[in-house]
């Protein structure tokens, strides 16, 4: 059987390997060849998961949500990671990321981010297992996810302005790789999406995998059967949608279904739809897809929502859609906002705008009555009301 997980040298089909620094090699490989044995380890099963429960609150629910079910003609369940602590998936691969570095014997702690969530899930951990954690962040993403600033710095994050390129999520990434360079002996690098060079992704994708781990139990009771027809989530590196589709990978009943973010349409300059406008590169370590001129040059992401602005895409979700395993939308700002309102008048419930976007792919599809959909809500949209409120007259009287 075709199986969509890593190989043994750290791909992907075609994409994903190890591209960095000769100054990070050592780094990597010392990862790469610890990673899985302190990942499989029944010490770090016990406490990971101890803290998963205990701490984070798990397991997130799995909602059936009834008037957005009728209105698209079909059962639609929402797993509803938004009600982690912090708000959102992050936290899962903070906390297992953390507790990997306190075992391979490292003591500082730096990470980057875009909408801020894994920021914050990574000053959390931080905060909790006593560590120091710098965390960058792009300075326009710092406008926009205000908040998630504050809370970064309440918990004990230094928190680093990154003023180059559009001083989004690239370029937080491309300081903190930079970080890493100049401190490698001591300082554990938290990736907060499912990108950058192996084992990264795959790091990610293991400990973001409780998710459709805990589908697996959850669908049976919810609705007397082990698969859904449909998973869907949103990507932008893509950590939440590997690990919504991670157990479901090599079964092809499941349609997995992703959006990402086509900004103000990706046959424009202004998206962030790297699968739709992208092309085969390396970028942060990790062969992929990525948006870039004839010359190989980063072209700057857009989007209205900070935790997709990123102009590549996770190799294991590059690999999906070449192989036609998943099916990949491009969403604009416009329909991603509207699909934010609908499920909350529907369902009340306010989305993260990373989540509005898989949510606006449901029109899109020719659901029937008897399809079971699977919804991941990767996040709670606190940190995106001032983004919402801007565009309420648009929207608010749709429903």
């Amino acid at each position: 059987m075709k199986s969509y997980n890593v190989n043994e040298n750290g791909y992907y089909g075609e994409f994903g390997g190890a591209f960095v620094p000769e100054v990070l090699y050592k780094c990597t490989e010392e990862l790469r060849k610890a990673y899985l044995p302190i990942l499989e380890g029944e010490d770090f099963q016990k406490e990971f998961r101890g803290l998963l429960k205990d701490y984070v609150g798990r397991p997130s629910p799995l909602y059936e949500a009834t008037r957005l079910s009728q209105k698209y003609g079909a059962r639609i369940l929402l797993k509803r990671e938004d009600l982690n602590h912090t708000g959102a998936h992050k936290i899962n691969n903070a906390l297992g990321q953390i507790l990997l570095a306190r075992r391979m014997g490292k003591n500082r702690i730096i990470a980057e981010t875009g909408a801020g969530q894994h920021g914050v899930a990574t000053a959390t951990v931080c905060a909790l297992m006593n560590m120091p954690c710098r965390v960058y962040m792009g300075k326009t993403d710092m406008a926009r996810q205000h908040p998630n600033v504050e809370r970064m710095r309440m918990l004990g994050a230094e928190v680093m302005p990154v003023e180059s390129g559009n001083m989004t999520l690239k370029d937080a990434v491309n300081e903190a790789i930079r970080d890493w360079c100049c401190h490698p002996q001591n300082t554990f690098y938290i990736m907060g999406s499912a990108v950058g060079p192996h084992p990264y992704p795959d790091i990610v994708a293991r400990l973001q995998s409780i998710i459709s781990e805990e589908v697996k139990r959850q669908l049976p009771e919810k609705t007397g059967r082990d698969y859904p027809d449909y998973l869907m989530a949103c990507v932008g590196g893509g950590s939440n949608a590997i690990g919504t589709f991670y157990h479901y990978l090599d079964d092809e009943r499941v349609h997995l279904i992703a959006a990402e973010a086509g900004g103000k349409g990706c046959d424009t300059q202004f998206t962030a739809a790297t699968i739709h406008s992208g092309t085969v590169g390396i970028l942060h370590g990790s062969r992929t897809l990525v948006l870039q001129n004839e010359d190989g040059q980063i072209l700057e992401p857009y989007t209205v929502s900070a935790g997709l602005d990123y102009p590549g895409i996770g190799p294991v979700h590059a690999n999906l859609s070449q192989t036609g395993r998943a099916k990949i939308y491009s969403v604009n700002d416009d329909e991603a906002l509207r699909a934010a309102y609908e499920l909350t008048r529907l369902e009340g419930i306010i989305p993260a705008l990373e989540s509005a976007h898989i949510l606006a792919v449901l029109p899109k599809l020719e659901l029937k009555k008897d399809d079971v959909v699977v919804l991941t809500v990767s996040g709670r949209g606190d940190k995106d009301m001032d983004t919402y409120l801007k565009y309420k007259s648009q929207f608010e009287n749709d429903f």
